[in-house]
């Protein structure tokens, strides 16, 4: 049994899958690697089965299928990754020596994006603590099994399913962060601006605070900022 899981939600990312194995398997060859498909309508399930991935097909959005992915994993820990956030070179060292401690059960990465933006940089920076408003799945969930199938998975949402496992782990134990940096895609950022997309997030986050259905918040996920 591998004993870590790469699970990988993706929908229409054929122009960046094949990379992202790719560079997945040079950090980590004995890894598996399962990319879960939502329903593209590009050739990402293609270059996925090219790249070397286990593909498996699942109901669009994040929730479900990462937990699909999950139902088909075999490792002792499962890293959820987004397609668009790669990992560093030191990334697997750093977790090995983190989780041969059997008192740890989740982690995640410090946030950095591909991008100049001093702006950007900062607000990556002032996620690099655990807290509600800090900790999402483009920083990487790394989470022992045992403790995932405890927690019930995660919830069946399209967005914001990775603030509730955080916060369902959080009340157990502690979410150690892992000192080295995820690098994560800043294309939304970069096609909506950075000040109106991070204003948007945060308008978002507010409303999962005031009990905005997660369906309803990721219809507006995709509508873009309502700022600037």
């Amino acid at each position: 049994m591998p004993t870590w899981s790469i699970i990988i939600p993706a929908l229409n990312e054929a122009a960046r899958i094949g990379q992202h194995i790719g560079a997945l398997r040079r950090l980590n060859p004995e890894a598996e690697i399962i990319v879960v498909d939502g329903g593209s309508d590009d050739q990402t399930v293609a270059l996925a089965r090219e790249a070397g991935a286990r593909v498996v097909m699942s109901e669009r959005g994040r929730g479900p299928q990462c937990n699909a992915g999950a139902m088909q994993a075999h490792g002792a820990v499962l890293i959820f990754l987004h397609a668009d956030t790669e990992l560093p070179a030191d990334a697997f060292a750093l977790l090995e020596a983190r989780f041969s401690d059997p008192h740890v059960q989740i982690a995640k990465f410090r946030l950095s994006f591909a991008s100049d933006d001093p702006i950007l940089a900062l607000a990556a920076r002032m996620m690099w603590w655990d807290s509600l408003l800090t900790s999402y799945g483009d920083q990487g969930i790394v989470i022992r099994r045992t403790f995932f199938d405890d927690l019930g998975g995660f919830p069946d949402w399209p967005l914001f399913e990775d603030v509730r496992l955080f916060e369902l782990a959080r009340a157990r134990t502690s979410v150690h962060v892992i000192p080295t940096q995820v690098i994560t895609s800043a294309r939304r950022f970069n096609a909506n601006g950075t000040i109106p997309q991070l204003l948007h997030d945060l308008w978002l986050w507010l409303q999962y605070l005031i009990g905005v259905p997660p369906s309803e918040l990721a219809h507006r996920y995709e509508q873009g900022p309502v700022f600037g």
